[in-house]
């Protein structure tokens, strides 16, 4: 493990908000899919299962994105707005049969506001241990996803959404047809 369970769970959850938002439409679409990303990410706390929930959820990726194309410097100034203007204060919080892990904000503050300081949290280890270069965009032509490398020798290149697999299916058959006569 590279970093704290509740880091690792953020930053996947951070790079799957992201990509909810690409060029194969709205992965949002609606109020059930964000209970449906809620649940799937482990979220807790206040989930209201509004429009203007999933509108301010949405209005966050844009700004998560950034991170992934962003210097160092503008990946602070990202962490620290997302830290400032949720007035986040870290604490120690134990919940849920969890271990101890860092809350920056009540559990009932809006699901946006956990999402952007659970992010901004995690973002802020990964520029405190140099670690930036962790995150990445997928490698395969046709996908703009991001993803966290988290794997001990940085190897990870594809996404989740299967790249990894067309992009191994493609090599196949290259290497057929060039073997062919």
């Amino acid at each position: 493990m590279l970093f704290a369970h509740d880091t690792d769970c953020s930053l996947i959850a951070a790079a799957a908000l992201v990509n909810t938002a690409g060029r194969d439409g709205e992965g949002l679409p609606d109020v059930t899919a964000l209970a449906e990303f809620f649940t799937a990410h482990g979220w807790t706390g206040r989930h209201e299962r509004t429009e203007a929930e999933l509108t301010s959820v949405r209005e966050l990726r844009p700004r998560l994105r950034r991170v992934w194309y962003a210097d160092e410097d503008e990946v602070v100034t990202i962490v620290n707005g997302l830290l400032r203007e949720s007035a986040a204060l870290p604490q120690l919080i134990r919940h849920d049969d969890e271990p101890y892990h860092l809350h920056a904000v009540p559990r009932d503050a809006p699901l946006a506001t956990r999402m952007a300081v659970e992010a901004a949290m995690a973002l802020a280890d990964l520029v405190r241990t140099g670690e930036l270069s962790r995150l990445r965009t997928c490698d395969h032509p046709d996908c703009d996803n991001v993803l966290v490398d988290l794997s001990k020798n940085r190897s990870r290149r594809f996404c989740d959404a299967g790249c990894g697999n067309r992009a191994a299916v493609t090599a196949y058959r290259a290497r057929k047809a060039a073997a062919r006569p």
